[in-house]
């Protein structure tokens, strides 16, 4: 009988002080962590969680171009060395682009987010208007080595695979260098994006340094074929000093040829919001970049 009038007595207390409000009942709570409720009106307006691409990693982003009326890499304000038949136009991804008919633009001073203890692991994005050509391959983005026909990093496009009347395919083969001097590169043997004199078309190469992978996307896509390129020698190094060259290579550029070879050709298309970040970024944000650049944003 003790025992009953105790249980009694401890429940009846139990009561009162959940009645007082000292204690709350044993109901299960759906909100364990007491996290604050999802406002909608917070994402109105937003893409895959952000209002604008500079919102995604900003404080990776080392080298920028926008081709707002500038030609300078926004981060460093470094002013190209030599351009030939560029012009800025509307009706960029974002504000204007850059124009080349047969064009490039070089800069030949060393950018310091582009040295060896600077860039290891790395994502390079870029939006192209480009067709295939028939005859020669494009350079759309190169981190040149002076005197060295190859760069520490080469995005390269086989235009010349296919006619200019061929937009369902395009050949992607970047490559890059290794610290052991030899080279390493990747092609989408299967997938490809949609291409055209009037289509942007977005392109990234993903490279992480832990691991060797080299991913390359467009429109949103993985399409690489040869992504793992292994470690130790095989790994990506950003030689000193660095050039950077935008729509060709040193044998496109009067007075830095190297070499007899002849495969490439200045660029003939346009090229806007290039952006450089100094890790890899996660797929989630490569998409995320691609969804906003169709918004302009």
């Amino acid at each position: 009988m003790k025992f009953f009038k105790t249980y009694i007595s401890g429940k009846l207390m139990l009561s009162a002080l959940i009645g007082l409000g000292l204690l709350s009942s044993c109901e299960k709570d759906g909100n364990p962590n007491n996290l604050p409720d999802v406002n909608p009106a917070d994402y109105e307006g937003k893409i895959d969680g952000y209002t604008s691409s500079d919102e995604i990693f900003p404080r990776n982003l080392v080298a920028y171009w926008s081709f707002d009326d500038t030609k300078n890499e926004v981060k460093s304000n470094t002013a190209p060395t030599q351009t030939s038949n560029d012009s800025f136009v509307d009706g960029g991804v974002r504000g204007k682009a850059i124009s080349l008919n047969s064009g490039y633009l070089y800069y030949a001073t060393q950018i310091n987010a582009f040295k060896s203890d600077s860039l290891k692991s790395f994502t390079l994005s870029q939006w192209i208007k480009i067709t295939n050509n028939g005859s020669k391959r494009t350079m759309i983005f190169q981190i040149a080595r002076p005197g060295i026909f190859n760069g520490s990093l080469d995005f390269r496009l086989n235009t010349q695979s296919f006619p200019a009347t061929n937009t369902t395919t395009l050949r992607m083969n970047p490559r890059f260098t290794t610290v052991g001097g030899g080279s390493q590169d990747n092609l989408n043997n299967t997938l490809s994006p949609t291409i055209g004199a009037d289509k942007w078309t977005h392109l990234v190469l993903k490279y992480e340094t832990t691991t060797g992978v080299f991913n390359m996307w467009a429109d949103g896509v993985n399409v690489g074929s040869f992504n793992n390129r292994g470690v130790g020698n095989n790994l990506f190094r950003s030689y000193e000093p660095g050039e950077i060259i935008i729509g060709g290579n040193y044998n496109t550029i009067p007075g830095k040829t190297i070499g007899t070879d002849a495969s490439f050709a200045n660029m003939v298309g346009q090229i806007d919001e290039i952006r450089v970040y100094n890790r890899a970024l996660p797929d989630a944000h490569i998409r995320a970049l691609y969804n906003l650049g169709k918004a302009n944003k």
